[in-house]
């Protein structure tokens, strides 16, 4: 933008000193929106998914059985976290869902050909990690959501916000996933760099239970809509013995994680609910 703005003054003086005022407004309107001035590629629409409420709960044992989830499609493939004009992702994600009156149930695949995770205990900061997050929205109004880490070892850290960082939060940490169910599946072997892998799976059974606030909602009912996102946080790492750290530059610093979505934030920043999915609930699927 540097090198266009005066070159875009030139051209404007230009047409103001020469055209009389009609032609200089249509002319300037053209060099608008040519120079992208009114261009939206940047904002993204928020994505959306029906979800079709089952009659036959998965089995979560983290491998997606075909069986079990064929009336829940693939959502699109994650893209970059800032916006989805950014460069396609390096390694495949993506997931899909089905609920019924008592589970909200989340599959999702990461292709990864290097297994790795520490974090065994819950509530570890599993970012630090390579991990899938879900944020959850029931009440549609970018307050009072949930987000849910998990990493390869199946490790688990749950939150609740009040609101968002930028709107003084604060976050709970006390909030527990109270009867969820989650099982991982690697395609491979962890923490070891003498072979490549190929890929980890996840599976989710999230209680409605353990969403349910003081006058809020917690269930949800065929017709409803609730704001949903998933993120997967990716390290570059290097050998070290068998297994793996992370990457640093030359000058020792940490190099920044990758952030993979499923709808853009617009920005590095999970914590902008307004920039979530839209989750719709179907009835079963015929």
């Amino acid at each position: 933008m540097k090198t266009q703005i005066p070159y875009f003054i030139k051209i404007i003086s230009h047409f103001f000193l020469h055209c009389n005022m009609p032609t200089f407004i249509i002319s300037l309107l053209f060099l608008l929106v040519s120079m992208g001035c009114f261009s939206q590629a940047k904002i993204s629409t928020p994505k959306a998914y029906d979800i079709y409420k089952t009659t036959k709960a998965p089995k979560i044992d983290g491998k997606i059985g075909k069986g079990e989830w064929r009336n829940a499609r693939w959502s699109d493939d994650f893209v970059d976290i800032s916006d989805s004009i950014n460069p396609i992702p390096k390694f495949n994600t993506k997931c899909k869902m089905l609920w019924d009156d008592k589970y909200l149930y989340i599959a999702a695949y990461l292709e990864e050909p290097d297994l790795w995770g520490n974090h065994k205990n819950h509530d570890d900061i599993i970012y630090t990690d390579n991990d899938f997050e879900v944020f959850i929205d029931p009440g549609n109004d970018a307050s009072n959501y949930f987000e849910i880490e998990i990493n390869a070892l199946g490790t688990v850290m749950d939150l609740f916000m009040h609101r968002t960082y930028k709107r003084g939060g604060p976050l709970d940490m006390k909030w527990k996933t109270i009867g969820m169910k989650s099982a991982i599946y690697l395609k491979g072997t962890l923490n070891n760099n003498t072979d490549k892998d190929k890929y980890w799976t996840i599976e989710m059974a999230i209680p409605y239970s353990c969403l349910e606030r003081p006058n809020r909602i917690s269930h949800p009912s065929v017709g409803a809509t609730w704001r949903i996102n998933f993120s997967r946080v990716q390290w570059q790492t290097m050998p070290l013995g068998t297994t793996y750290i992370k990457k640093k530059t030359p000058e020792g610093k940490r190099i920044p994680e990758y952030n993979w979505v499923w709808t853009p934030q617009g920005r590095i920043d999970m914590h902008f609910p307004e920039k979530w999915g839209y989750l719709n609930f179907k009835e079963h699927k015929k």
